[in-house]
């Protein structure tokens, strides 16, 4: 006989009722990195927080740079004060000028000079000297004829030749003083070069 019957379970595959467990404690499972592994994890993120920084200093606009400061003669002012006590002498005349500078700014005085051979400067405090930043400096200059045949009589004449140095660069410039200057060089000229009538 031949015939097709209920399929039967196989072995171990009844079910089977949950069994109740009373006083159990749930089992936790605890998973545990090992510390070389967090040790080079740490540097890992060290080493990439590191990268981040100097690729951004790297690439981070830079500020402008600062301006240069000022040529000398930018700063400083020469202003004549007079004839001097000493203006009499004979072949020479003496005045004093006020040296200023702006407020921060310093200013070496390397030379006071005159561009005419036949005339010789000197000046009191010598050359070189500093002007503090902000401050000013009496200077007593006298200039002395040493050939009256060929001292200028013409527009060049009043200048003044100055040698300015700062942190910048060091100038020399011809300054005409003004405020009578010209007129009291030219008298003290006439007088020294005028020879007496026979």
């Amino acid at each position: 006989m031949s015939g097709i019957g209920p399929v039967e379970p196989g072995e171990d595959t009844y079910h089977h009722p949950q069994t109740l467990l009373t006083g159990a404690t749930p089992v936790r499972v605890r998973l545990t990195v090992p510390a070389r592994h967090r040790r080079k994890a740490l540097l890992a993120v060290a080493a990439a927080l590191t990268t981040g920084v100097c690729v951004y200093a790297l690439n981070a606009p830079q500020p402008p740079p600062a301006p240069p400061p000022p040529w000398p003669s930018q700063v400083v002012g020469f202003d004549y004060a007079g004839a001097s006590a000493d203006a009499d002498r004979t072949g020479a005349f003496t005045f004093d000028i006020n040296v200023s500078t702006e407020p921060g700014r310093r200013v070496t005085i390397d030379a006071i000079t005159q561009p005419s051979a036949a005339l010789a400067v000197s000046t009191q405090p010598s050359a070189p000297f500093t002007v503090p930043p902000g401050g000013h400096r009496e200077v007593l200059v006298t200039v002395y004829v040493l050939d009256c045949a060929e001292v200028p009589r013409n527009a060049g004449l009043p200048f003044l030749d100055v040698t300015l140095r700062n942190e910048r660069a060091v100038q020399k410039q011809s300054r005409i003083l003004g405020d009578g200057y010209p007129e009291d060089l030219g008298a003290a000229i006439e007088k020294a070069c005028t020879r007496p009538a026979p």
